[in-house]
């Protein structure tokens, strides 16, 4: 039985799945498989011929992460999804399923530190080029792209820069020129539906928000499937000319008759096939649990942050609280457009005795844990110029919005008496 429902609450419950048809089991199984019994040989010849699809090896494909894909496909509204194993190796894919040596697209220098890095210096060995531009200005990824530029890729609220993309402008100036916008919205699912703001691709770490227990890496493309390949063909010849990496299969024409889906077709049986970065069938089960309370915790952790940006403002050992909610101007009208349902959980603040003090705080910490990753159900802190960006040159940090004195905070579901009282006593020694 379908249920059709375009609430995030109801949808992450019931999407893709509703009971095991042998069973009965309501549960979604851990498929802990490697490769599945075909029925004969004519059914194997389907299955690797795309003529039939279903399950050959969980390299490529897997029930588990099945239900998990059509859940977050349900939930973002789009066309198709492909679990990997990690939200780098998602990042990964969801470029260079359009771009190979000697191509470009245009990002946003906006970004995690990690990103930043993969695509500055990683993606560079493989002949690809990544030209950064700053997103206050839409018309600036015009002005960086050519006839090579196969995509422009964006953070939806950056990590640790805090200021929401304008997705809406950045996404009408890319289809005028005929490319796809890719939007990370890691830090605020529920709260940001790139696609109704015309965005094309979505890419997530699942290891945040949508896990939220921070037991499992993972990560999550997921393809509208808006975006015309076909009419702007010249442009992305992996998609639309004969790959001989699969028999010469034109992929926009080869999975017509599945919908609009050539886009994530290619990267499960091209780049998870061959790259191997698929999300285990344990992971996938983890981050189902995850979903299931997605939209009842993101409205926590919203009202949570809004309440500890606050309560910074006023102390008088900050300097700057770094927050969507109390931007100003632009910045603060970005933020309103794409923010429905609350500012997320992440805030950054600079205390006035710079760096110094910032480390100082981060050591006095009780209950905020000091790890390298935000979007647990517990409150998370961390100094970014000396760990998740330290790789960067000192100007590349400045351009992620990440000064000397920067530290970043993961506010938890905690109660907001505990969570003030650890910074309150943390803040009193720094």
């Amino acid at each position: 039985m379908a249920i059709n429902s375009k609430n995030p609450e109801t949808i992450v419950l019931h999407a893709g799945w509703r009971a095991d048809p042998t069973t009965g089991s309501v549960a979604v199984p851990i498929h802990q498989t490697t490769s599945y019994l075909f029925r004969d040989t004519d059914h194997a010849a389907n299955l690797f011929a795309l003529s039939e699809m279903g399950n050959i090896y969980t390299r490529i494909m897997n029930p588990t992460q099945d239900v998990l894909e059509q859940r977050i496909t349900a939930l973002e509204g789009g066309a198709a999804a492909l679990a990997t194993s990690s939200g780098q190796a998602a990042s990964t894919f969801a470029v260079m399923n359009l771009c190979q040596a000697g191509d470009n697209f245009v990002t946003s220098t906006d970004l995690y530190g990690g990103t930043w890095n993969l695509f500055a210096n990683t993606l560079k060995q493989f002949g690809i080029e990544a030209r950064f531009v700053d997103p206050a200005d839409p018309e600036a990824f015009v002005r960086a792209s050519d006839d090579k530029t196969r995509c422009w890729y964006a953070e939806t609220l950056p990590n640790p820069k805090l200021q929401a993309f304008p997705i809406k402008e950045v996404a009408a100036l890319a289809e005028q020129i005929g490319v796809p916008l890719i939007m990370d919205n890691t830090a605020c699912p529920v709260l940001c539906k790139p696609f109704d703001h015309g965005a094309h691709i979505i890419v997530y770490s699942t290891t945040k928000f949508i896990g939220g227990h921070g037991t499992s890496i993972g990560g999550m493309i997921v393809d509208s499937g808006k975006f015309d390949w076909e009419k702007h063909g010249a442009r992305f010849p992996l998609l639309t000319q004969p790959d001989a990496s699969y028999h010469g299969a034109v992929w926009t024409e080869a999975v017509k008759p599945l919908g609009p889906v050539a886009y994530i077709i290619r990267a499960r049986v091209i780049l998870q096939r061959d790259l191997g970065s698929a999300m285990s069938p344990m992971n996938a089960f983890q981050f189902i649990q995850g979903l299931e309370t997605l939209p009842l915790r993101m409205r926590v952790h919203s009202d949570n942050a809004a309440a500890v940006a606050h309560w910074l403002a006023k102390h008088p050992k900050v300097e700057k609280v770094i927050y969507p909610g109390a931007m100003q101007g632009e910045s603060r009208r970005r933020a309103n457009a794409i923010l429905k349902h609350g500012y997320g959980a992440l805030l950054g603040f600079e205390l006035k005795g710079g760096a110094e003090a910032g480390k100082r705080f981060i050591n006095k910490l009780e209950m905020f844990y000091h790890v390298a990753n935000i979007g647990d159900s517990r409150s998370l802190a961390i100094h970014p110029a000396s760990t998740t960006h330290s790789q960067l040159s000192d100007a590349d940090k400045l351009a992620t919005g990440v000064t000397p004195g920067y530290v970043r905070l993961s506010i938890g579901l905690e109660h907001m008496d505990d969570i003030l009282a650890d910074l309150s006593q943390a803040l009193d020694a720094a």
